[in-house]
């Protein structure tokens, strides 16, 4: 189930795909719109917030008063007030949810109060490379990766044609990309995120979640925009053969 303001059109493509969704957005109220300027070497966007100005409040007064009936909880913003969240995810916590989050890039967000407190909650974190060298405190890779597990309990960070890094449990995972043809990188980060989560929910090993979170995020790269390039569980299940099968042959 996808909790948001969204559009009649968004309603529209989820229930085609057999999401559930619930509209948090007033008919009167303008969703949000936002501008994707994609190259080969930058992306940035530009956004009319719309209904999303008052999406954070709606989202912790619907869920302080009832949790969601879910297996997991993903929540994808920056965090006006991390130290509002903390109560949520702690009760997420007491009844057996786990949680992950992707922040997104927000210049200020290492100085709101409670983030640190914030990161201590979630169960999987998940950035891109520029955002742990920025809510890590440092310039240097080196310092990142070994200041995060004190940050947070599980962290991914997607390093796009350089794979991917899972710091988890006292131990260091790093997965390699794989070779595509990209298109537009809209939405590879969220597809990572989707790819890893789905394969985690469904109890794979560590190892196997980023590489399908490296395998999702590299496939939804081959179309433009950040939904028609995702792949499927089964063209999933392909491209992991496909990948693995030279690895296999070399090892024996």
């Amino acid at each position: 189930t996808v909790v948001s303001a969204l559009s009649a059109e968004a309603e529209q493509r989820l229930a085609t795909e057999q999401v559930a969704s619930v509209n948090l957005r007033t008919p009167r109220e303008p969703h949000a719109v936002s501008v994707a300027l994609s190259t080969r070497r930058d992306r940035a966007f530009v956004t009319f917030d719309g209904a999303n100005a008052l999406l954070q409040a709606r989202l912790l007064a619907r869920f302080s008063t009832r949790l969601p009936r879910a297996a997991h909880v993903h929540v994808a913003l920056g965090p006006e007030d991390p130290g509002a969240w903390v109560p949520l995810l702690q009760r997420m916590r007491a009844r057996g949810l786990t949680t992950s989050w992707d922040f997104g890039w927000h210049d200020d967000l290492p100085r709101r109060t409670g983030f640190a407190h914030l990161l201590r909650q979630i169960d999987w974190v998940f950035l891109n490379e520029r955002e742990a060298l920025h809510y890590a405190g440092t310039t240097q890779w080196a310092r990142a990766l070994s200041r995060w597990p004190t940050l947070a309990p599980h962290v991914v960070i997607k390093r796009g044609a350089r794979g991917a890094v899972l710091l988890a449990d006292g131990a260091e995972l790093r997965v390699p990309a794989v070779p595509v043809t990209v298109l537009d990188t809209t939405g590879a980060g969220d597809a990572f995120n989707g790819g890893f989560l789905a394969a985690r929910l469904a109890g794979r090993p560590l190892d196997q979640c980023t590489r399908w979170g490296v395998l999702t995020g590299s496939l939804s790269t081959a179309k433009a925009g950040g939904l028609d390039g995702l792949p499927t569980a089964n063209a999933l299940r392909q491209e992991l053969a496909r990948h693995e099968a030279p690895r296999k042959e070399r090892k024996a």
